[in-house]
């Protein structure tokens, strides 16, 4: 009984391993590709805040049907909207995320980029 205990043990091994090194790997690759990533969804989400924004409030369509209109690849990006505030923000979770804010006579403008 023993012997097949530790045979069962090393067997689960070479999975944990694995993981690991996979782990490793995507780590590697987004702090090799950060300043690549980082420019794409500031740009990406400063695009589909705006375009959300404008499509929403001096448009009048809902958040659902300007989402459609997005450039083909922008479906990582998730919207909210706040009608009190008569904002829409763009982000990609964990990375980016910028706002758009409708004002009468100004139309939608992006807040301030920090950086």
């Amino acid at each position: 009984m023993a012997t097949s205990k530790s045979a069962r043990t090393k067997r689960r091994f070479p999975w944990l391993t694995l993981l690991v090194v996979v782990a490793a790997a995507i780590g590697g690759a987004a702090w090799y590709y950060n300043e690549m990533i980082g420019g794409y969804t500031r740009s990406g989400t400063a695009y589909a805040a705006k375009y959300v924004c404008s499509c929403r409030y001096l448009g009048g369509r809902e958040v659902r049907q300007c989402r459609e209109d997005l450039l083909p690849g922008m479906g990582v990006i998730w919207l909210s909207e706040d009608e009190g505030e008569q904002s829409v923000t763009a982000s990609v979770p964990l990375v980016e995320s910028t706002m758009a804010t409708y004002r009468e006579g100004r139309g939608c403008q992006l807040e301030e980029w920090a950086g």
